[in-house]
């Protein structure tokens, strides 16, 4: 049976992530200090012969190693990160400590203990505000926050292990990935997760800018398949793909179907631009498909449709 150490595992994806991989009898760790994660996701595992709940933190490198060599890693799906770009910009020393040192303990304590290979999310905000759409794996960095930047040096960390040390790693460039087990909560919430909570409660839907930026957002069962591909075929190790749907939808266009799926009587607000924030993102999800065989299976308005029935029941 093989094992795979899912860090940052009760977060959103991470928790997304154990639950196919318990599926197909993997015997899986999960990693997490809770911080952004929380026990409620994973409570379900908690009972399975085949799972482990560590508590702890990527940027203690001794506990890394120690859960590696205890129970024998063989794979490493590095989820774990802290998220958002306001707080990166707020705390830019925090977010580098997890999303850089973090990782670099990983990569570390991975290449040091014969892991076999680490898979590493990254994010689509390495590309920046560039004009030149769809994003490509070619492309130059351009980050424009510190929450990018440390995304940019996560990519490059796992490239450079593999090409340096030969451990085999693949990094997989999340463009919006929304779906059950986000969390609506906070001032920095993933704009899904916070349209939907605010759309059944009849409040209104709250907009940066003027509405016309786009995103392609990507459903959670897409972002699992991906990471359930990387971990198992060859074709992507010692790359970083895109992983999205390959589809843009404006933010109003995203309020406006919220609404209707709702069936709500919220009304669209808008409000200054966030620093930091960049203006249209699509993704173009080739080498994706060449290189893990990924292919999306979920559009928005399914995609809604389902997060809204999940967001539902757990409101109820």
């Amino acid at each position: 049976m093989n094992s795979v150490l899912v860090t940052g595992g009760a977060g959103f994806i991470g928790s997304n992530l154990i639950e196919t991989l318990l599926v197909k009898k993997y015997f899986v760790i999960c990693l997490d200090n809770f911080s952004s994660g929380y026990e409620k996701n994973i409570k379900e595992f908690l009972s399975h012969e085949n799972f482990v709940l560590e508590k702890g933190d990527v940027r203690d490198g001794s506990l890394v190693e120690r859960v590696i060599k205890e129970h024998k890693i063989e794979f490493i799906s590095h989820q774990a990160a802290r998220g958002s770009v306001p707080k990166s910009i707020e705390e830019p020393l925090v977010s580098n400590e997890v999303n850089v040192n973090g990782t670099l303990n990983v990569l570390w304590a991975a290449h040091k203990n014969g892991v076999k290979r680490v898979v590493t999310a990254i994010s689509s905000s390495i590309y920046g505000d560039s004009l030149t759409l769809p994003k490509k794996e070619e492309m130059p960095y351009n980050p424009k926050s510190p929450y990018a930047i440390t995304k940019v040096t996560k990519d490059m960390y796992s490239k450079l292990f593999h090409d340096l040390y030969g451990l085999e790693t693949v990094g997989l460039r999340y463009f919006n990935v929304y779906g059950p087990k986000q969390d609506p909560k906070g001032a920095y919430a993933a704009v899904i997760p916070r349209f939907v909570n605010n759309a059944l409660k009849n409040e209104p839907l709250m907009i940066f800018g003027d509405g016309t930026q786009t995103r392609d957002f990507t459903y959670i069962s897409d972002v699992v398949a991906a990471n359930v591909l990387a971990l198992e075929q060859n074709g992507a190790v010692g790359k970083s793909v895109n992983i999205a749907d390959g589809k843009s939808t404006s933010i109003k266009e995203l309020a406006e179907m919220v609404i209707r799926i709702t069936d709500s009587k919220s009304k669209i607000r808008y409000e200054k631009e966030r620093a930091g924030d960049i203006k249209h993102s699509v993704a173009e999800v080739s080498l994706a498909k060449k290189y893990l065989g990924y292919s999306p299976q979920v559009n928005i308005k399914e995609g809604l449709a389902r997060t809204v029935v999940w967001f539902k029941r757990e409101t109820q």
